[in-house]
């Protein structure tokens, strides 16, 4: 902040009324009136320090810095002026300039702290963070409980690598001011880079409940999240984790959930149900146990956004919706902890998509149930919501024929929303999709049909960039190694998504990139109209959205900076002649995101696709449902890697992973070939979490772009790509 103004050395009424002016916040006045004075007074030095406040409080940093200038000019011994020109001269951008001026200031007063601590904030602005450490430590020594100088210290210290120092300088800062949200936060980064996650963790939550709605907190608290088991409970966190999810953008809820489902699992009442559970098959008063699940409103958010990967929740929603079915007519239809449960687990089975098997007594029961409801309805009389809700959880409502009948109520609005509003607007949405050329490769017709019956993945929410980012700062986050920097100059890339499923890729990616303009193509019209409704609902422009096959991409006639295809090319004829196709697509220098199945890390999934086709298990919905529950009973330990997985706890998803109508798998020497081949160069992976790991036993930096050593490090971890490859690579010139 600028020195106090100070008018000893000036006419004393007239500066008197020209401060009076700036503490009132009347800065145009101020300026106007100190303007007027100076005619008679040019040489006031403090009548120009006035106008170089007034005129930086407006933000007119060139105005601020001549009048700043004058002062010293007229006063050189001022060490205040020399401060203050400091200070915008460092808000132009002109930091050499602007450390002299500190320098002059510091000469004039040396205990002068304020100004050591602008001097290391200038340095720090000019990357000389060993610099300006000594200088915030400077500032220190003449103002001990500095905490702005502990804090940017710290900052100083993290980019600097000094981790240790780094965290300490931050509880310095705290221990002057423990309400210091933005410390907690930073040394919550620093922690987390020290490993110590759970250590982060807790400082972004004590940054958070000191300020609920602080978004670089969310979004660090969000990827910290991701991976990790608790062993103690903390309420207080569940809260947070809570508001977390109820922010939408900053972490995909399927990334968080087992580790959100640790932490309710060590809840004492969420114990004892589950242990109830696993003695008992058939639950008799449900409504015990939903009261006390009605005191978990982070279960209940889980269950409505994502599908919760636990077998033993499973095993107690299937047993409570069984229940509650078999017991519909001793219920207390109007119990509101009753009602909100079950509509949560309709959200939960839809999203899902009824992944639970079901006893030939539960489908009898429901439809009973059904006809019951239609009877009411023909009777121009409206059903409970409770067997609304019931059926909507075995059920989606757009497949009952009289769900336009429904008068929507409160009970069931969020579920007639999901359930019907929803799908008809993406029925509707099917008509308006632009079609490149009508698909006609066999494998692609095969792959459109399965995704336009089963839109993969079903979501609500997803992780966004808090802010979008220019090509160059992407590339150094990811540690790209590029072979021309060209790419770096682009500031309106052009972005093909190859393969875009319901959306989240097109969509995160159009957030990643600023000022870029997305293509999203994809096979099926089904994924296309999810994607399009989840792009308007967030409000996202920069989305165009195509059905095409990658095949046919040559008839765009257009090269795009940046193409993406994660998950795409390995369910193609040809994947090799795909890659060729969007190779083609692709500017000399762009950027291409390739993802592909590992043939390391899928051997499991291969040894369960081999049993699925020996046993002659097609692919409909009943028997997926059918196989999926004869792995659940099944005591083979092959199948337990397979419960891990989030894929395994939606239909859809356990389709993709199972059931594709194609497959292929690469290794890291095929890829290699490929890109060889393709005139594509390695730049790197996109996985944080990889990459990290890949580093503590390949210390060199060239190391990351050796396709050779990354080779040997997946033998030693066979399932480091569990999920994929995800590459970056380079188009040669």
């Amino acid at each position: 902040m600028l020195e106090k103004i100070n008018h000893k050395s000036a006419p004393k009424k007239v500066v008197n009324a020209i401060i009076t002016l700036y503490h009132q916040g009347q800065f145009l006045e101020t300026i106007k009136n100190a303007q007027l004075i100076l005619e008679k007074y040019p040489e006031s030095f403090m009548l120009w320090n006035i106008l170089g406040a007034a005129n930086k409080n407006l933000n007119r940093i060139s105005d601020a810095e001549v009048a700043f200038t004058r002062v010293t000019e007229l006063n050189p011994t001022y060490d205040i002026g020399h401060n203050n020109l400091g200070i915008v001269l460092q808000e132009a951008g002109k930091l050499e300039k602007a450390i002299d001026a500190y320098n002059n200031a510091i000469t004039l007063k040396p205990d002068y702290f304020e100004a050591y601590y602008n001097m290391g904030n200038a340095l720090k602005d000019q990357n000389m963070l060993e610099e300006a450490v000594q200088i915030y430590k400077k500032a220190i020594v003449f103002k001990p409980d500095y905490f702005e100088a502990f804090y940017n210290m710290g900052n100083a210290l993290k980019e600097l690598n000094n981790l240790e120092e780094a965290i300490e300088a931050f509880k310095k800062a705290l221990s002057i001011k423990p309400d210091f949200a933005e410390a907690y936060n930073n040394m919550g980064i620093a922690l987390k880079e020290r490993s110590k996650i759970y250590e982060a963790i807790e400082a972004y939550n004590k940054a958070l409940l000191l300020k609920p709605d602080y978004p670089k907190a969310y979004n660090n608290m969000g990827i910290s999240l991701t991976g990790i088991i608790f062993k103690k409970p903390n309420k207080g966190l569940q809260n947070t984790i809570g508001s977390l999810l109820e922010k939408k953008i900053y972490v995909r809820p399927a990334d968080i959930a087992v580790t959100a489902i640790s932490l309710l699992k060590l809840e004492p009442s969420l114990k004892k149900l589950l242990k109830k559970v696993r003695s008992v098959e058939v639950i008799q008063n449900p409504l015990d146990i939903i009261s006390e699940l009605d005191e978990l409103p982070l279960l209940r958010k889980l269950m409505s956004i994502c599908p919760l990967p636990d077998l033993e929740l499973e095993r107690l929603f299937k047993n409570l919706r069984s229940s509650i079915l078999e017991n519909i007519l001793s219920l207390k239809k109007s119990s509101p902890e009753l009602l909100r449960f079950q509509s949560t687990l309709a959200l939960q089975c839809f999203t899902n998509e009824y992944v639970y098997s079901q006893s030939k007594d539960e489908e009898y029961a429901v439809s009973v149930l059904d006809n019951k409801v239609k009877e009411i309805l023909n009777n121009n009389e409206q059903p409970n919501p409770l067997k609304i809700l019931i059926l909507a959880s075995y059920k989606a409502l757009h497949k009952y024929d009289w769900c336009q009948s429904l008068v929507v109520t409160k009970q069931i609005q969020e579920v007639f929303t999901r359930q019907v509003e929803e799908p008809n607007q993406e029925e509707k949405l099917k008509l308006n999709f632009p079609s490149l050329q009508e698909i006609s490769n066999k494998v692609s017709t095969k792959v459109r049909q399965q995704y336009e019956e089963r839109p993969y993945p079903r979501w609500v929410n997803l992780c966004l960039n808090l802010k979008p980012s220019s090509i160059i700062k992407v590339t150094k986050e990811l540690q790209l190694k590029l072979k021309n920097e060209k790419i770096n100059e682009v500031k309106n890339p052009n972005v093909l998504i190859a393969g875009c499923g319901t959306g989240q890729h097109a969509i995160t990616t159009a957030a990643r990139f600023k000022s870029s303009k997305v293509l999203a193509i994809d096979l099926s019209l089904s994924s296309l109209a999810y994607a399009k409704r989840k792009t308007e609902e967030l409000a996202i422009e920069n989305i165009e959205y195509m059905q095409a096959d990658i095949l046919n991409l040559g008839k765009l006639n257009k090269q795009f900076d940046i193409i993406e295809s994660v998950g795409v090319l390995h369910h193609m004829d040809n994947p090799m002649k795909g890659w060729k196709v969007l190779t083609d697509c692709l500017k000399p220098d762009g950027l291409m995101r390739i993802g592909l199945y590992s043939e390391l890390a899928r051997k499991n999934i291969v040894k369960i696709r081999k049993v699925i086709s020996q046993i002659g298990i097609g692919s409909s919905d009943a028997e997926i449902r059918s196989f999926r529950n004869m792995m659940i009973d099944s005591s083979k330990k092959n199948y337990d890697r397979i419960f891990k997985s989030s894929d395994f706890y939606s239909l859809s998803a356990l389709k993709d992973l199972l059931f594709h109508v194609q497959e292929h798998r690469f290794t890291i020497p095929i890829i290699k070939d490929y890109l060889n081949e393709l005139g594509l160069k390695f730049c790197g992976f996109e996985s944080s979490k990889i990459v990290s790991r890949f580093k503590l036993t390949n210390k060199q930096k060239e190391d990351l772009y050796n396709l050779d050593k990354w080779q040997a490090y997946e033998e030693a971890n066979p399932i480091a790509f569990a999920e994929m490859y995800q590459l970056w690579c380079q188009k040669d010139n």
